[in-house]
Formats: C-alpha cells, structure tokens, sequence
C-alpha cells in the first residue's frame, strides 16, 4: 500500500478527538447518573425487587464507565490507525460507505425479524397461551369467552373458566348474573387471579367472605387505561353493583406509558394502537429511561383514570376501593408514585403489605397466602360504615 494521504491527517485528529470525546462523555453520564436520577427517570417495576434494580442500574452505570474507557484507550488508536493506512480521502469515504450501508442493512433486517417473531403488543399473550386470549378492537385483547383454559403452574394443574362476556367464574355452569346484588373486580392477572384456582383468587375469597357474587372483569396484561375502559363497558350490564375494587400497583404504572395497544389520550380520549419500531421497542425494554416531563403526564393521566374509575361507582351507588399489593418494603420511587396518584386525589385505597415469601413458585404473581390477605383487607375495608382515602389496614406476612 502507498503512504498515507497528507489530506487525511486533519480527518485523523478529528475522528481520534470525537472518539474521545464520545467516551468522555459516556464517563460524565455515569458520574451524573446516581441513585436519585435514576429514580427520577425509571419507573419500578412490579416484576423486579428495588434490590434488583438497583443492581442492575448499578450493573448498567460501571458498564458505560467501561465502554467510555474502551473508546478512549482501545477504540481511540484503532481508528487512527486505520485511517492512517487508507491512501486516499476517496477509499476513506468508499469504507465508511460500506460500514454505513452494512449497518442499515443488518438493522433493516433486524427490524423484519423482530416483526415476523413479534407482531404482538407488548403485554398481549402469545395467541396459543392458556388462557387463551383474542383481539378486540377497543381494549387491545379480552379473553375468549364460554370456554375453559388449563395451563400448568408451578406444578399444578390450573382451570381457567370463563362466561360468555370473559368475566373469569367457577366454572361455566355458574355465569356472572348481572340481576344480583355484585361486586366488580377490575384489573390485572393479580386480581384475575393468575395460577391460582378459583376459590383462591381474590374476588372468590371476597365474595365468599360477604356472602356475595362477584364479577371478575381482570384480564391478564391490562393497564389502567385497559382496566377503567373494561369497567365503563362492563359495569353498565350490572342492576345492583355493591362495590366496585380496582387493583392498582405503582410497579406496573409503566404499562400506562405503552402505546401499541388502544389506550386512553388526553381528556380520556379513546386512541388505536400505534405503530412503532421494533428495535425502538427492544431498546426501551432494556433501557425503559422516560424524561421526567413524560412521567409527569403518565402520573396525570393515571391518577385520572383511576379517579374516573372511583366515580363511575359512586355514580352507581357502590362503595369504590382501590387495592395495592405491596411484597415487602414500599420503595421510595413507589411511595412517590402512591402519594401523587393516589393521595393527591384523595381516592379511597389500602395498601396491603405482603410478605416477600407468599409469591408462586418462581412467579412473582400472589399465591394463595397473598391472595388470601388481598381478600382479608379488602373485605375490612368493605364491611366499614363509610370509607376514607388513605386508610391502609396492614396485612403482614409473619415475624
């Protein structure tokens, strides 16, 4: 090969320099990103300890110190040298074509994969997984309804029953009666009661407990948008609706964010799924990093839907209660979270303290001690004269 091109000494300071500077900067992003911006700007996650994702985070922050020493003292030479060794600013430009045009190709390939292998939203189930679910046009997807799905959970063998309008029942010979005096559950796979049998699901134990019927309107993976959108559709069906219990958890406040589902807008606005890249998809599934601007308006708007869920039962002369699990220590970002949504709008809520034990067998989902104290408080707080935001009767796990 011929000596290096005298033109290209500029290019090589410059692409040394930036590549320093990059690392320079990975290296102050670390410094600044401690504990508090990270409470700032990740949500919990219900799936996760707070343990657990402050070792990740830490895990995530000494890895960018090491890609930025990686790119200054590794990277940096690399790419002078290479430079170094191209003749002529023509075959400079021809590679750094080539490396461009590989990259666009490879993440366009990428992007049709991931679209093939995932056509899903994000929380909606695989369509063979029990039990079975189908695509509505209005809440995303519903179960699919006057059928029985058994699936295998930590060992058990768990019926999944389900009536003609996919509220989750006994079993089919026994239907929601929407004539009789009934209690609605609104929610998530912790209400619906995931791997659990019926009589130990949450809304079974309530109805047990006061001598009432009860309707499970939860479906597995629903936000809180999903969850008051089902109850606007369903809650009118019912003659005499006694109380009205909404499942809310701060850890699953970043499904409110999604938008590949149909969801509430601004001014609880009816809006259909959005398309969006896979890759983009993929990249916030690892890094779920929101601006503090974003949270704010997820706060705003979940705080809205459930202050609408609460005022759709009082329009219906039922008591309205909101219940959150709570598996051990409440973390700080999950405390802010509670007191600006909840408190905020003085909704009426308990906050029921499981111990961290009472989870399914490699599953974080409640097993029947934790749902079984789920029902417990809910069923104090019901049979109470009158209701009062904030009051949180604690259940606790022993010792």
């Amino acid at each position: 090969r011929g000596a290096a091109s005298p033109v290209l000494a500029p290019a090589r300071l410059i692409a040394e320099l930036l590549t320093a500077g990059l690392g320079g900067a990975l290296w102050v992003g670390a410094a600044c990103a401690n504990q508090p911006w990270f409470d700032r700007h990740f949500l919990p996650i219900f799936f996760l300890t707070r343990d657990q994702l402050v070792l990740g985070q830490t895990v995530a922050r000494w890895t960018v110190v090491l890609i930025g020493g990686g790119l200054i003292f590794v990277v940096r030479p690399v790419v002078g040298r290479a430079l170094n060794a191209v003749a002529s600013p023509l075959n400079a430009a021809g590679g750094a074509l080539r490396i461009i045009l590989a990259m666009t190709l490879a993440l366009g390939a990428s992007e049709m994969l991931l679209r093939l292998a995932y056509p899903r939203a994000r929380e909606e189930a695989p369509p063979e997984q029990e039990p079975l679910r189908r695509r509505d046009a209005h809440l995303g997807w519903v179960f699919v309804p006057s059928r029985v799905g058994r699936a295998i959970v930590a060992g058990r063998a768990i019926a999944y029953a389900f009536d003609a309008r996919g509220n989750r029942v006994a079993d089919l010979d026994h239907p929601v009666d929407p004539t009789r005096p009934t209690i609605l559950f609104a929610g998530e796979s912790i209400m619906c009661g995931f791997g659990l049998p019926w009589a130990q699901s949450i809304p079974a134990l309530v109805a047990a407990g006061m001598r009432r019927q009860s309707a499970n309107l939860a479906v597995f993976g629903y936000a809180d948008d999903q969850t008051l959108m089902r109850l606007r559709q369903e809650a009118p069906r019912f003659t005499h609706p006694t109380a009205v219990v909404i499942l809310f958890s701060p850890g699953l406040v970043f499904r409110d964010l999604d938008t590949d589902r149909p969801r509430l807008g601004p001014g609880q606005i009816w809006s259909p799924a959005v398309s969006s890249w896979r890759l983009e998809n993929l990249a916030r599934f690892y890094i779920p990093y929101h601006s503090e601007a974003a949270i704010d308006r997820t706060i705003a708007k979940t705080r809205a839907e459930l202050t609408a869920g609460v005022m759709l039962a009082k329009a219906r002369g039922a008591t309205a209660l909101i219940v959150i699990p709570q598996f051990g220590s409440e973390s700080p970002p999950e405390k802010v979270l509670r007191k600006r949504i909840l408190d905020d709008a003085r909704l009426p809520y308990i906050k029921v303290n499981l111990d961290p034990a009472w989870r399914i067998a490699h599953d974080v989902h409640p097993d029947a001690r934790g749902a079984q104290a789920i029902a417990g408080a809910i069923i104090a707080r019901l049979s109470l004269s009158r209701t009062a935001p904030g009051i949180e009767p604690q259940t606790n796990g022993p010792g």
